[in-house]
C-alpha cells in the first residue's frame, strides 16, 4: 500500500524535526535503539487541536509500529504470564493501532472535506475540487485500516477465550468488544462521509459561469 506523496514528504519534514526536538527514554530497551513496537506506539501523541501536519506525525509513527516486530514479553504493555496471554496481547495490540490509523486518516481527511456547497463558493471551484479529492484519499486509506481491524477481530474471536482478559489492555479489549457488538462500526462512518464527499464534487463539477 503506497502512501500519497504530500503524506510523505510532510513526514520526512516532521520527523527529523521530531527527533531533533524530544529525547527519548530508551535506556530500558536493549540496544538503545527504536526498533520494537512497543517503543514506536510511544511516540504516538494524542492533541487537543489536530492540524495535517500532526496527522501526518502520528500517521507515520503509528505505520512503523505496523512494520515493527513486538519486543520481548518482558517489554511488553501489559503482563504476560504465558503464550496464550501473549497471543491474547499481540492480537488486541495490532487491533489498536489499526484502529487508530483508521479514525486519524478518517479525521484527516474531514478536515479538507466540507459540511455544505454554497452557490457562492463557485469562484473557487477549483480550490475546492482539489481539497475533496485529498479528502476521498484519505478516506480511501481509512477504508483499508477498517479492514485490517475486522482481521483483527476475526483472529480474537477466533481465539475463543470468552473469559480471558489482561487489566492492563483493557481499554483495546473495550474497542474489540465495540466493535463485535456493533457499536463501534467505522464502515458506516466513512462510508457515509464518502457518500457527502462525492455528492459535494459533483455539485462543484456542475459550476460554471452562471452560478455565481
Amino acid at each position: 500500500m503506497r502512501i500519497p506523496r504530500f503524506i510523505q514528504k510532510a513526514c520526512i519534514i516532521l520527523v527529523l524535526v521530531f527527533i531533533s526536538a524530544h529525547t527519548l527514554d530508551v535506556s530500558a530497551w536493549p540496544g538503545y535503539r527504536l526498533r520494537y513496537k512497543e517503543q514506536l506506539y510511544g511516540l504516538y501523541h494524542r492533541h487537543l487541536t489536530m492540524y495535517p501536519e500532526k496527522y501526518a506525525e502520528n500517521i507515520y509513527w503509528l505505520e512503523q509500529v505496523l512494520r515493527s516486530d513486538f519486543a520481548n514479553p518482558l517489554n511488553a504493555l501489559a503482563l504476560i504470564e504465558d503464550k496464550r496471554a501473549w497471543e491474547w496481547y499481540r492480537n488486541h495490540f495490532d487491533l489498536h493501532i489499526n484502529l487508530l490509523l483508521t479514525r486519524l486518516y478518517l479525521q484527516w481527511g474531514k478536515s479538507y472535506g466540507r459540511e455544505k456547497v454554497y452557490f457562492y463558493n463557485a469562484p473557487w471551484k477549483e480550490q475546492n475540487l482539489k481539497s475533496l479529492e485529498k479528502a476521498e484519499s484519505l478516506y480511501a486509506f481509512s477504508t483499508v485500516y477498517w479492514k485490517e481491524v475486522l482481521k483483527n477481530v476475526e483472529k480474537i474471536d477466533a481465539m475463543d477465550e470468552l473469559f480471558f482478559s489482561l487489566s492492563d489492555i483493557q481499554h483495546w479489549e473495550d474497542e474489540h468488544l465495540r466493535i463485535k457488538l456493533g457499536t463501534l462500526d467505522y464502515q458506516k462512518i466513512i462510508a457515509r462521509e464518502r457518500r457527502k464527499n462525492e455528492s459535494f464534487i459533483a455539485e462543484f463539477q456542475a459550476m460554471d459561469k452562471n452560478t455565481y
